[in-house]
C-alpha cells in the first residue's frame, strides 16, 4: 500500500508508463502513478522541474518525449495547448517516434477536439492507440488524486487505460469516440463559467444590500442554489481571496476552444461569450493568474 495526498493504493498490476509535462496538474498526477507502483519515466521541457519530481517520487527523467515513451505501455501527457501537444507527440523527438506498436497515448491536455482527432488518426497509422482524456478538478483534485477524467476513444482501449488512470482519477469515464473527451470538457467549462458569474452577481448583490454573505451562503447552499463553486469558493470570494485554484488565463484559453467549436457546430453560447469578455476585464485588471472566482472583482472595482 502507498499513499499520496488523501489517496491510498493497492497496486496489483504495475506497468511501464511515461508522463510528459509536469505543470501544476501533471506533477502530482505523475506522482500518483509512481505511488501506485507503476514504473514511471517523465519528461518536462524544464529539466530542473523533472529533477525535482525524480527527487520526490523516484523514477527516471528523459531528455526527450521520444526517450520517455520508448517501451512504455502507456504514455500520458498534460501540457498547455494544441501546439504544445503536437510538439511532444510529433517529430523525430516526439513520443510517437518512440512508442512501440500497440501502446497507448493518453492526452490529459485541455485541447481542441480537432487536434484529438488529428492525433488519433496519426496514431492509428503508426499502429498506436490514442485516447483524449481532459480532466476536471483543478490543482487540488490532482494533488488528492480525485480528478474527473472525460475520455474519448475506443472502448477496448479505454478499458485498458482506465485502471491505471484511476491512480489520479476518482471518476474515469468513456464519453464517446475520439474527440468526445475534449467536447465534454468544453461542456464542463461552459457550465462553470455560468455558475461562477451567477455566484459573483449574487454575492455582490448581497453585499450591496448589507447582508452577512457568509451566513447567506451557508443557508442557500442547503437548497437549490447549491454548487461546488458555492461550497468551495463562495467564502473566499466574500473575503476577496483569489490566490489558488484554476487561473483566469487558463479559463480564457479553454473558453476560446469552446467558442471556436461553437462556431463550427452552430451551438449558441451567448452567456459563455459574455463571461469570456468578463474574464478579459479581469485580465486587464492584472488578474490573469487569479482564480476563476475572481469574476466578482469586476463587480466591485
Amino acid at each position: 500500500m502507498a499513499s499520496i495526498g488523501s489517496k491510498t493504493y493497492d497496486a496489483t498490476s504495475p506497468q511501464k508508463v511515461a508522463f510528459l509535462g509536469l505543470g501544476v496538474m501533471g506533477f502530482p498526477m505523475a506522482g500518483h502513478l509512481a505511488r501506485a507502483g507503476h514504473e514511471v519515466i517523465i519528461y518536462n521541457r524544464t529539466a530542473a522541474k523533472a529533477q525535482e519530481w525524480v527527487k520526490e517520487f523516484g523514477g527516471k527523467a528523459a531528455a526527450t518525449p521520444r526517450e520517455a515513451a520508448t517501451d512504455a505501455d502507456i504514455v500520458f501527457a498534460c501540457v498547455g495547448n494544441d501546439d504544445d501537444l503536437r510538439s511532444v507527440v510529433l517529430g523525430d523527438n516526439g513520443a510517437f517516434a518512440g512508442m512501440r506498436q500497440g501502446s497507448v497515448f493518453v492526452d490529459h491536455t485541455t485541447a481542441s477536439a480537432q487536434v484529438a482527432r488529428e492525433l488519433y488518426a496519426e496514431a492509428r497509422q503508426r499502429g498506436l492507440q490514442f485516447v483524449d482524456a481532459p480532466v476536471s478538478g483543478g490543482q487540488a483534485g490532482a494533488v488528492n488524486g480525485v480528478l474527473t477524467v472525460m475520455c474519448g476513444g475506443e472502448p477496448e482501449v479505454f478499458e485498458r487505460i482506465k485502471p491505471v488512470a484511476q491512480a489520479f482519477g476518482r471518476a474515469v469515464t468513456l464519453v464517446g469516440s475520439p474527440g468526445a473527451g475534449q467536447l465534454a470538457k468544453m461542456v464542463n467549462q461552459i457550465c462553470i463559467a455560468g455558475i461562477v458569474q451567477g455566484l459573483s452577481e449574487g454575492i455582490a448583490f448581497g453585499q450591496a444590500a448589507g447582508l452577512d454573505m457568509k451566513l447567506v451562503l451557508d443557508v442557500i447552499s442547503k437548497g437549490a442554489a447549491q454548487s461546488w463553486q458555492m461550497e468551495n469558493r463562495g467564502g473566499t470570494m466574500v473575503d476577496d481571496k483569489f490566490d489558488f485554484g484554476f487561473a483566469v488565463d487558463w479559463m480564457r484559453k479553454d473558453l476560446s476552444l469552446v467558442l471556436a467549436e461553437a462556431r463550427n457546430n452552430g451551438a449558441r453560447v451567448p452567456l459563455t461569450a459574455l463571461v469570456d469578455q468578463f474574464y478579459g476585464d479581469v485580465q486587464k485588471m492584472g488578474g490573469g493568474r487569479w482564480d476563476t472566482s475572481s469574476l466578482i472583482k469586476r463587480l466591485r472595482d
